[in-house]
């Protein structure tokens, strides 16, 4: 898969740093390595918050007739309550060797877990941030690493709750962790770093401005994602601070330009559709995660008409694939607009093509990475599908996408090359039962 065509015999020659530096089609084969079946471009997931992985199924069960995103969240300040720096990077190994198995190669750790549970600071303010760039470089993940600012438990500056105290953080101590992570991995090109403000509720204008100041000063290109708009309360509450609906604030007030990610943007006026279309943001969309929590629907015909970027991300990772996400992205807009085939066009009448490639866009310029093409320049993450699976049968080109996303539940992923080496071969990270066995330990620790 080209990045405008579909080609044979394509020789793919890779540099000592893990770049593409030459592709050719209808090249003899001659002592090159022979993929073994269709090569695509690996996905990108723009938004992780990997501790979640643990509790998935734990807030499936009835609390009170209005369960919500709210009340899964206090599920959740329950379940970290005793998370320890080896217990995230025992769930963070993990859960990047299922991702890698499905077919991401590269992860935005949206991260917030910086204190102990007393909410006091550790003595390497970074350890919990490098607790999960190790386990990704460990098992061999690509990483944007956002340290997270969380200051407020809602608009207005109001304090945090005592659930909350071990998010609590200044700008100062996000530019910190910003600095230690690209220290230590500075010779490490698959570790890019960023900050991600984590909402208007928990950062207040005045902060957002000092944290966004000092980024600039750090790493003036470096990425920046913040969750906006994911509930209709968050929109009211916004509305009752600022008499503007998050996305709009964000708009009027924070610079977003395509350096910026807004995450979920479920609850969105045509007008901030538009506009957050015109800025070139990239919108991070995670479809198992917003359903799971009753979030609502993102508003994806009219985006795509207005020419918006996107990504996909596992958020709280109910889901570990790239082909669910997808999946749902599409089948949520068919049943809202009652019709077929609703992120396809003209020019682009594959479904499954349209939503791969333009997922591999959005989410490669949202972790600031060169990546979503077989071309010159850009990272060497590529997937080797199972050309033998029955779903794959006689399908060609753009149809081999529409099978991998719409066939059927089972891996079609067969290899994975993160950076030209291979993490994957015949559906098998190397190290997945170890690691199984000890993210089994720390979650029934955890659990009991």
């Amino acid at each position: 898969m080209l990045p405008d065509e579909w080609a044979r015999e394509v020789l793919i020659e890779i540099g000592p740093d893990g770049s593409i530096e030459s592709v050719t089609p209808d090249v003899p084969r001659g002592d090159a390595e022979d993929a073994g079946g269709p090569v695509i471009p690996a996905m990108p997931n723009l938004h992780s918050h990997a501790f979640q992985r643990a509790m998935a199924g734990l807030a499936e069960r009835m609390g009170s007739p209005d369960d919500s995103f709210w009340t899964w969240r206090e599920v959740m300040y329950r379940f970290l309550a005793r998370l320890a720096p080896e217990d995230c990077h025992a769930i963070a190994s993990q859960l990047y060797v299922e991702m890698l198995r499905n077919g991401y190669t590269a992860v935005a750790e949206f991260h917030y877990l910086h204190n102990d549970p007393a909410g006091r600071p550790y003595a390497d303010r970074a350890e919990m941030s490098l607790a999960h760039v190790r386990a990704a470089r460990e098992v061999g993940m690509a990483i944007t690493h956002l340290p997270s600012l969380y200051a407020h438990s809602t608009f207005g500056a109001t304090p945090l709750k005592p659930a909350q105290i071990r998010f609590a953080t200044r700008p100062e101590d996000v530019l910190e962790i910003v600095r230690r992570v690209r220290s230590e991995f500075r010779d490490d090109e698959d570790v890019r770093v960023g900050v991600s403000p984590h909402s208007l509720r928990a950062v207040s204008p005045p902060l957002l401005t000092e944290l966004l100041s000092g980024l600039n000063e750090v790493a003036p290109t470096a990425p920046v994602h913040i969750h906006a708009a994911e509930q209709t309360k968050e929109v009211d509450d916004c509305l009752a601070w600022s008499g503007r609906r998050p996305v709009e604030w964000l708009l009027e007030n924070a610079g977003v330009d395509e350096r910026w990610c807004l995450v979920h943007c479920t609850h969105m006026s045509s007008d901030e559709t538009r506009e957050l279309a015109r800025r070139r943001a990239v919108a991070g969309l995670c479809p198992t995660t917003e359903g799971n929590l009753g979030d609502g629907i993102f508003p994806l015909a009219d985006y795509l008409a207005a020419g918006g970027h996107f990504g996909i991300g596992g958020d709280s990772h109910v889901s570990q694939s790239p082909v669910e996400e997808l999946r749902w992205l599409e089948y949520v807009q068919r049943l809202r607009h009652q019709r077929r085939n609703i992120a396809a066009s003209d020019a682009r009448p594959s479904v499954g093509a349209t939503l791969w490639r333009r997922a591999l866009d959005g989410g490669g310029r949202a972790l600031g990475r060169t990546m979503g093409a077989i071309a010159a320049g850009a990272r060497a993450d590529l997937l080797v599908l199972d050309g033998d699976h029955p779903n794959l049968a006689g399908r060609e080109g753009d149809g081999i996408l529409d099978a991998l996303v719409f066939a059927g539940n089972e891996r079609l992923v067969r290899h994975v090359a993160v950076s030209g080496s291979w993490v994957v071969r015949d559906g098998r990270h190397a190290d997945e039962q170890e690691i199984a066995a000890r993210y089994k330990r720390a979650v029934r620790r955890l659990i009991a």
